[in-house]
């Protein structure tokens, strides 16, 4: 049976800079750019578009559901339609939250009486290269696109993502490298007064540790208090989804799989855990607990965020955090 080519006329595609554009908005905008499309990304996230998103979503919403709402808004009449992808839960332990998969349909009736234009894929397994390149091809068609062009714009896009991914692991290789060269020529100063250099770990999905408006306040506390700041997901992805079955077998979201294995990876070379969830984040009200119940050793400052909180506190939390540590290191405590 013929695919149908019912999105042939979308010229121009719009993208929310929010959620798992994060994770994956190097793969889709290099695959509408090959398939011949323009791409319009939504304004970095702000007041306006957080309100904007508040409003357009129902309490229950988390956070990070209500600022995508947002970005979707912003980018009614600046596009012919916008993509929303689903990434429905297809194997245990490498699903995402139910929002992924529902987040299509939510988009879709929100926006009913504006008519706002949606095209999606369905990714059953980002873990299948072979699910994932199905899933592209299969909306190139709708888009009146040939096999043989949709199959080279997805390899271009996933080497694209692939390459953008290799860049920031090795990125943060050096800067963790850096800050145990600094580490040890501190040390061999031998001189009682100097401060060791503090690398603490942000722990948090990608769509809330790169937007600065729901996380910049905790980075740039971290970072003007003297810490190098690590991020759990500039950590290979494979092999910290590999590490994270040393913390449990049954968890069945797959980017707090690779959080928890980014913290096992790392846990030796860094002095303190930040982790930062978005009210009311169901899989991290689990997986945050057990961190910080299961995660011995390393001191960990748990912080939740939402549309109702100031900077201030979440400032004065960071500091006191991080002078605790710096007395750690001091000697202030004794380990046992």
């Amino acid at each position: 049976m013929p695919q149908p080519t019912d999105w042939a006329d979308v010229k121009v595609v719009g993208i929310p800079r929010s959620l798992l554009y994060f994770r994956f908005g190097v793969l889709w905008t290099t695959f509408f750019e090959g398939i011949g499309r323009e791409v319009v990304v939504s304004d970095a996230t702000d007041k306006a578009i957080a309100d904007r998103g508040e409003h357009l979503s129902v309490d229950e919403c988390c956070l990070a559901s209500k600022v995508y709402m947002g970005h979707v808004d912003s980018l009614v009449g600046r596009c012919d339609a916008v993509f929303v992808p689903a990434y429905p839960t297809g194997e245990p332990r490498t699903g995402f939250c139910t929002k992924f998969q529902s987040v299509t349909d939510v988009v879709r009736n929100t926006f009913r009486d504006r008519h706002l234009r949606v095209i999606s894929c369905e990714v059953r397994n980002v873990h299948k290269p072979k699910e994932v390149r199905r899933a592209f091809e299969e909306m190139a068609a709708r888009m009146g696109v040939s096999p043989r062009d949709a199959r080279r714009a997805i390899k271009a896009a996933m080497e694209a993502q692939r390459a953008h991914d290799e860049a920031l692991f090795d990125a943060q290789n050096r800067l963790l490298k850096a800050l145990e060269d600094h580490r040890r020529q501190v040390e061999k100063s031998g001189n009682p007064n100097a401060e060791l250099p503090l690398g603490i770990l942000v722990v948090a999905h990608p769509y809330i540790t790169h937007d600065a408006y729901l996380s910049g306040a905790v980075i740039d506390a971290l970072e003007d208090m003297g810490a190098t700041v690590l991020y759990a997901d500039a950590v290979d992805h494979e092999k910290a989804y590999k590490k994270s079955f040393e913390f449990s077998d049954t968890m069945p979201w797959l980017i707090n799989r690779e959080l928890i294995g980014a913290i096992l990876l790392l846990q030796d070379r860094i002095d303190g855990i930040v982790l930062i969830s978005a009210f009311p984040c169901g899989p991290d009200s689990m997986t945050d607990d057990a961190i910080m119940r299961c995660i011995q050793g390393t001191p960990i400052l748990n912080l939740m965020i939402d549309a109702q909180s100031g900077t201030a506190g979440v400032e004065t939390r960071v500091e006191s955090f991080v002078d605790i540590l710096r007395f750690q290191q001091k000697g202030g405590y004794v380990h046992g």
